[in-house]
């Protein structure tokens, strides 16, 4: 585990409206409207919620998330306040949680939610998770933004030790020392007799994917119900998401 004093200070900004989560760098770690907390503002950050597309809406009684890596808590607020999910964020700075209670409306915990201070490396190698995460969404950045903190195939293999039979890991890609086509590769292979789904790249460069445990074969009529479905109950432009989705 990275000692304290290796870790970035945090800090924000505001414009717009707008508040933005900085580790001591111009690269924004997060966001949140001001006006409206509780839901997602960046682009690439909604799209980590197409784990969605995946699995039947009617199922989502029970279910769990987790985060690796809180950023502004815009997903853990969303899975917890939003769809009432059991959700459970990783985060290995202390700062980071103390500026998602102070600064970005993270609540405190309660049953259904831990914020949890450690290392997600040691977390997802743990046994006490393990094949009962439904969703995982790992976005692990330092404040340079260059490429993911964890991406080895121990990493992803770990990942997805903790899935549920039908669950999805999703993963931001971003950076611009990160080499896609290898991490892609790693997850496929991880992920054999799975299905892994990719984004195009956002504006900003962030590329999105998503890996499924088991290959449930899903037709393009179910995925437009699921996107309406997703549109209609939790605001987010899930429409928008089948045009830049593809299975590899």
């Amino acid at each position: 585990m990275k000692i304290k004093s290796q870790l970035p200070d945090v800090n924000f900004s505001e414009h717009a409206g707008v508040r933005y989560l900085h580790l001591g760098s111009e690269w924004v770690q997060g966001s949140m409207r001001l006006d409206s907390p509780f839901d997602i503002h960046l682009e690439y950050v909604q799209r980590m919620m197409a784990w969605l597309l995946l699995m039947d809406l009617k199922t989502m009684t029970g279910r769990q998330c987790m985060q690796l890596g809180l950023g502004a808590g815009s997903l853990t607020k969303f899975c917890f306040k939003k769809m009432k999910l059991k959700t459970t964020a990783i985060e290995i700075n202390p700062q980071v949680v103390a500026a998602c209670r102070l600064w970005f409306k993270v609540p405190n915990d309660t049953k259904l939610l831990s914020v949890i201070l450690g290392d997600a490396e040691e977390v997802v190698a743990h046994e006490l998770w393990r094949g009962k995460i439904d969703a995982l969404q790992v976005d692990l950045y330092d404040q340079e933004a260059a490429a993911p903190v964890l991406d080895s195939h121990d990493f992803y293999k770990n990942c997805r030790s903790l899935l549920t039979e039908d669950g999805v890991m999703i993963v931001n890609l971003f950076g611009k020392d990160s080499h896609f086509d290898k991490s892609l590769s790693k997850i496929k292979e991880i992920f054999e007799g799975g299905a892994v789904w990719c984004f195009k790249p956002t504006k900003e460069g962030n590329t999105v994917v998503m890996a499924q445990r088991a290959c449930i074969e899903i037709t393009k009529e179910s995925l437009m119900e699921r996107a309406e479905g997703i549109r209609s109950e939790y605001g987010l432009p899930a429409h928008k998401w089948l045009k830049v989705l593809s299975q590899t």
